[in-house]
C-alpha cells in the first residue's frame, strides 16, 4: 500500500510540475503594467487590448496575432496591448482553433477584447469578443501585462503553437 501512495504522489507531483510550466508566458515589468492600465490612447493613435481573465485554461498559453503577425502570446490573468493606427485590424487567437476578430478602430479611443477559453477535444479553443470599455478596463485591472512579441513577423502561424 505504502508504494502505491509513493508512486501516486510522485505521479502527481510531476504532473503539477508540467502543468505549472505550460503556463508561463514573458511578462512585462511591473512599471510597464502600470503606464498601460492607466495611460490613454494618444490622439493619433487607436489602443487595442486582448485580454483573459478567466481560470478555465489559466496554464494554456495562447498565440495571438495581430494583422497577420505573431504579437504576443497569453496565459490565464494576462493581457497584451497595442498602439495602432486608426482603420481596420484583424486580431487572431491561436488555440485548438482560431479566432479571428476584425475591430474598426478610430484615433484616440481604446478597444477591448476578451479573449474567452473553452473547453476544446484535444486542448483548449479560444473566442474573441469585443467588450465595452467599462468592462474591459475593470478586467485589465485584475491581469498582468504580457511581453509582446519582439519585431512582429509575417509568419506561418501554425506552426508557432
Amino acid at each position: 500500500m505504502r508504494k502505491i501512495t509513493s508512486a501516486l504522489t510522485m505521479t502527481m507531483l510531476l504532473a503539477v510540475s508540467l502543468l505549472a510550466g505550460c503556463g508561463s508566458i514573458p511578462l512585462a515589468s511591473r512599471q510597464a503594467d502600470l503606464q498601460a492600465k492607466s495611460s490613454t490612447a494618444r490622439p493619433d493613435k487607436a489602443r487595442i487590448y486582448v485580454y483573459r481573465d478567466e481560470t478555465i485554461g489559466f496554464a494554456v498559453p495562447m498565440t495571438l496575432a495581430l494583422d497577420g503577425r505573431a504579437a504576443g502570446r497569453t496565459a490565464g490573468q494576462t493581457y497584451l496591448m497595442w498602439d495602432v493606427e486608426p482603420g481596420a485590424h484583424a486580431i487572431a487567437s491561436y488555440a485548438e482553433d482560431t479566432a479571428t476578430l476584425t475591430l474598426q478602430t478610430e484615433p484616440g479611443k481604446s478597444y477591448y477584447v476578451w479573449q474567452e477559453v473553452k473547453i476544446g477535444f484535444w486542448k483548449a479553443r479560444s473566442r474573441l469578443h469585443a467588450v465595452d470599455e467599462i468592462t474591459g478596463r475593470k478586467a485589465v485591472v485584475g491581469c498582468d501585462l504580457g511581453e509582446l512579441a519582439e519585431a512582429p513577423q509575417k509568419t506561418a502561424l501554425r506552426g508557432a503553437l
